[in-house]
């Protein structure tokens, strides 16, 4: 099975390699409508990443595709949708963020008796007229058209299409009425109805989707909320919550409730309707809450955000008391503190991503972290961090603190960003086998740091930014074979010809820099992507060619960033300042 997977690969490689290529099997039509679907749906995935893609070459996959994704495919216009429509099996197609797509185009897909789920959301040129179209589609379950030229009267019109299921209409105008006209629709499970003009009257309609399992209101005037018994998702987020619960009935057991940025009048009242025995997903960051004592009844929570609120190492305890099957914990942007971490401490088993980026946190949490044996994820960007603690006045009494973390052996990812760490005292990350992401941002790292780093044997992701780094980094530079994507923006000291030496030895590692960004072909580990490449892609022989001494100091070193910009533009003000005359007589 791997050897006829690894055929497979190579005979799509073969086939995406250029325009040649593609037009030597393209008049193979006979045999390629024969192509099973899994198949021809790789080939024009890889075709449409590689740009090889094009209107006409999709009637050759007509008899094949069943699903087609061209999502933010700016080409996308009447004359793609015109072969689409000619597609014989198709059960999904994706064509949002299309901006040329317009209602005309949607005619071509009218009619179809395949075709299950339909997303045209951000195609502004799609209006009701659009609708009118889609009207004919009998099998339509799934229905995307968010941030589009629809109307409410438009909205209105979805009520012909009895066999919906998932209903976004987020971004719409949407009325009560509008929403009213559509409660012959009883199948409806998901509706999207964020930034709509509905109001908590309205929203008593919502009563008559007896299916509803997940419902998203965020960024609506409703303030009261209809008790919907099989209701398991709820996202108010922005809302002006006074009421959550209206109407008789039981609690409802919602699983997943997000509330980002909603103000709420008494916390603890308006959360009486949830039944916690269910509830494992909470996100109320950036919302107005006063008092955390609801957390105490929510024992099944895996997922809590509580960034960018008022909760403080006071509240902790709160949140350690439900601990036991949490996940996922944000905590950034608040007021804790490392003595508030230490509450955690032996308290979340169970914990995989832990976020206290932009809290007052130093190296002291660092041993209360080491005791959440299941984390896989830590921020801790924008913290007091320094990777040292000393343990007395004598000279050279330090503890490197991240030494602590090596007892977490699941840690996967480690973000270090504008924290206070240096070269010396990243040293105990080269212990770290199974890290795979790691992002630091200082201008107090050096090529000492790129070189150990870049080594670590799982490393997929390495953004270090802001850094001192030099060209001669690049010389000694081996890095772990895994590594994909390596991110040296703000890394002013290095060249174009540096970084295209770099590309040029790795290709199959994606660079980001200010002067270019190389990606890496998604398919091939030896071809790279031109995509987004500089205009010049030629290297400077002479620099190639030049033997550096290990012990050469660059002198750009000792200057700051704008003293060098300072320098570089009076050469060039010097350069311009020769004359004809001059040049003639050097010429002489």
């Amino acid at each position: 099975m791997e050897m006829e997977n690894q055929l497979v690969e190579l005979c799509l490689n073969s086939a995406c390699e250029s325009k040649d290529s593609v037009e030597k099997w393209r008049r193979q039509k006979r045999s390629l409508e024969r192509l099973p679907s899994h198949l021809a749906d790789a080939l024009l995935r890889r075709l449409h990443a590689r740009r090889l893609l094009y209107p006409s070459l999709l009637e050759v996959v007509k008899y094949t595709i069943e699903v087609v994704d061209l999502s933010g495919e700016n080409a996308v216009d009447s004359e793609w949708m015109a072969y689409i429509g000619a597609f014989r099996y198709l059960r999904s197609l994706n064509v949002s963020n299309c901006h040329r797509l317009s209602s005309s185009g949607i005619w071509a897909v009218a009619g179809m008796t395949t075709l299950r789920e339909l997303n045209i959301s951000r195609c502004l040129k799609v209006t009701d007229a659009g609708i009118r179209h889609l009207l004919s589609i009998p099998t339509l379950e799934k229905l995307c058209i968010a941030e589009t030229g629809i109307t409410a009267r438009g909205v209105t019109l979805l009520s012909s299409l009895k066999t919906l299921m998932f209903l976004d209409l987020g971004g719409l105008p949407v009325t009560d009425q509008a929403l009213s006209s559509l409660q012959v629709l009883t199948k409806l499970h998901h509706l999207d109805l964020w930034g709509s003009k509905i109001s908590s009257s309205g929203s008593d309609v919502l009563q008559m989707f007896p299916k509803l399992n997940f419902l998203n209101i965020a960024w609506t005037n409703v303030t009261k909320f209809p008790n919907l018994p099989h209701l398991e998702c709820l996202n108010m987020s922005n809302c002006i919550i006074d009421s959550t619960l209206k109407g008789p009935g039981d609690k409802v057991p919602l699983k997943k409730l997000i509330a980002s940025g909603a103000t709420f009048s008494n916390e603890t009242e308006d959360l009486r309707f949830v039944g916690t025995s269910f509830l494992y997903h909470l996100d109320f960051s950036n919302a107005s809450l006063h008092r955390f004592c609801f957390l105490t009844h929510m024992k099944a929570l895996e997922y809590l955000d509580l960034s960018s609120t008022t909760i403080g190492d006071n509240s902790i305890k709160l949140i350690a008391s439900v601990g036991e099957n949490l996940k996922n914990l944000n905590l950034s942007c608040t007021t804790v503190s490392s003595s508030g971490v230490g509450i955690l401490a032996g308290k979340v088993p169970k914990l995989e991503t832990l976020s206290l980026s932009h809290t007052m946190i130093d190296d002291v949490a660092l041993s209360y972290i080491s005791t959440m044996p299941s984390l896989k994820s830590i921020d801790l960007s924008e913290t007091d961090i320094k990777g040292y603690i000393h343990l007395s006045a004598a000279v050279g009494s330090e503890f490197l603190s991240l030494t602590k973390l090596r007892t977490l052996d699941c840690l996967e990812m480690l973000n270090l960003e504008h924290t206070h760490v240096d070269d010396g005292s990243l040293r105990p990350l080269s212990k770290f086998p199974r890290l795979s992401h790691l992002l630091i941002r200082s201008p107090s790292f050096t090529d000492v740091s790129l070189s150990y780093l870049s080594s670590l044997p799982n490393l997929k992701t390495f953004s270090i930014r802001d850094a001192v780094l030099t060209n001669q980094a690049f010389d000694f530079l081996k890095p772990a074979a895994t590594l994909q994507k390596i991110d040296l923006r703000g890394c002013w000291l290095l060249t174009e010809d540096g970084l295209l030496e770099f590309h040029r030895r790795f290709p199959q590692i994606e660079v980001r820099h200010e002067l270019f960004h190389f990606l890496s072909d998604p398919t091939s580990s030896s071809r790279p992507s031109t995509h987004l490449t500089p205009k010049k892609l030629r290297l400077n022989q002479r620099n190639r060619s030049t033997v550096t001494s290990p012990y050469f100091v660059d002198q750009r070193l000792k200057y700051s960033r704008e003293e060098l910009l300072a320098l570089q533009f009076s050469s060039l003000a010097h350069s311009s300042t020769s004359t004809p005359e001059t040049s003639r007589k050097s010429d002489s």
